[in-house]
């Protein structure tokens, strides 16, 4: 089984931006937002996946991902419920080595900027970058497909 083991944070300032290596624009769908079994379609630049995501325990939860022809995704998006999410996606090496994925959101979500680390165990210790603002792991919020349904610009 495949399992994702991620934490989410808010971030301050722009001092990532120094340190980020690569980025790439995503546009992203949910064919089901049930947060049992989550449908994502996901187009990341020139490369396409469809991922299925179970529902999560604490910072962790099942992930499949499978990549798919681009053109299908492009037509899976358009059957899927709710809006598209848009974002950049930076890649940021930071913090003893470890890879972190910063998310500037666009569109609706445009302000929302969201750093995540992939961690082999949930209690794996990783140094905090000084950018780094509040965690938000456990706040649904901020959960992509609820993204979707309830925009970051629209939060009162």
């Amino acid at each position: 089984m495949g399992i994702e083991i991620e934490r989410k944070f808010l971030v301050r300032g722009d001092g990532w931006r120094q340190p980020a290596e690569a980025q790439t624009r995503f546009s992203q769908g949910y064919l089901s937002r049930d947060p049992a079994r989550t449908v994502r379609v996901r187009v990341a630049g020139e490369r396409a996946f469809l991922t299925i995501k179970g529902a999560t325990t604490g910072a962790t939860r099942a992930e499949f991902e499978y990549a798919v022809p681009l053109a299908d995704a492009r037509q899976l998006l358009a059957l899927c419920d709710g809006p598209v999410v848009e974002k950049i996606r930076h890649r940021c090496v930071a913090g003893g080595g470890l890879a972190w994925e910063i998310d500037e959101f666009l569109g609706a979500n445009a302000g929302l900027v969201v750093a995540e680390i992939e961690l082999a165990s949930e209690d794996q210790p990783f140094a905090r970058p000084a950018w780094l603002g509040e965690e938000v792991t456990g706040d649904a919020r901020y959960v992509n497909a609820n993204l979707a349904a309830h925009p970051f610009t629209g939060w009162p």
